[in-house]
């Protein structure tokens, strides 16, 4: 199995600050508003653990399960409770999580005090033979419907796996202020999409192994920028902005 992780912003409107942060279960790597990617080379049923840490005041969670574009074939459930919960909390199988999106009910929710953290563990079940990348977001609310972070997963189970030499990307300096300098290794070159937090295009160009970009008048705050290679799936980088 190859995991790679990346960040990307992908939540919506009416999302409120967070005091909380989210990463995969082993890992110190913050991907709150962002995406992990998996990537498998069989259709066995994979589970991927997500911890939603508390940094604010004590707090009652649930989590709202968005299929974003899934393969009609496949199938997924989650499991959602208190990290000291010893069952691994209330599980919800594919057949319960009927809608879409799905919200855990009400009676499924769990108090999470400061400085501790729920764990969201998803399946995904691909299905033999039904090749393809599913995309799957997962929203942290108090109430079901007023959203305060989420992660995207996205689930590749391509036909005829092949792992390519690495390609290397770096944004340097990060943060920046007046330009970034982008180095890529690996490739010659690739089309760059960079957007705002709000998803507006800010800069699309064609790009060589070394570009120069200024960002002077931008804004300050976060970006992401992707980058588009023949053959490859994309790569996604996060730029900070700052003034």
């Amino acid at each position: 199995m190859k995991k790679l992780y990346i960040l990307s912003f992908l939540l919506i409107p009416f999302m409120v600050t967070s005091q909380t942060s989210i990463n995969i279960n082993g890992s110190s790597d913050v991907i709150s508003g962002g995406a992990h990617i998996e990537t498998v080379s069989s259709a066995d049923p994979v589970d991927i653990s997500f911890d939603i840490n508390n940094e604010g005041s004590a707090a009652t969670w649930r989590v709202t399960r968005y299929q974003v574009d899934v393969p009609s074939e496949w199938t997924d459930n989650l499991c959602w409770g208190h990290s000291t919960d010893p069952f691994g909390g209330t599980c919800y199988s594919s057949s319960q999580m009927n809608g879409n999106p799905w919200t855990t009910p009400t009676s499924g929710s769990f108090s999470v005090g400061a400085g501790e953290y729920g764990k969201l563990k998803v399946t995904i079940d691909p299905q033999d033979l039904s090749y393809g990348t599913g995309h799957y977001r997962y929203y942290i609310s108090y109430n079901g419907s007023l959203y305060i972070d989420s992660v995207d997963l996205i689930f590749e189970y391509p036909l005829g796996l092949e792992v390519a030499e690495p390609v290397a990307v770096s944004i340097a300096p990060n943060p920046a202020s007046d330009f970034i300098q982008v180095s890529m290794n690996g490739v010659q070159g690739a089309k760059m999409k960079m957007v705002d937090v709000l998803g507006n295009l800010v800069v699309e160009k064609s790009v060589s192994s070394s570009e120069k970009i200024d960002i002077s008048s931008f804004k300050s705050g976060i970006y992401i920028i992707s980058f588009d290679i023949p053959g490859m799936k994309s790569i996604m980088r996060k730029v900070i902005v700052k003034h």
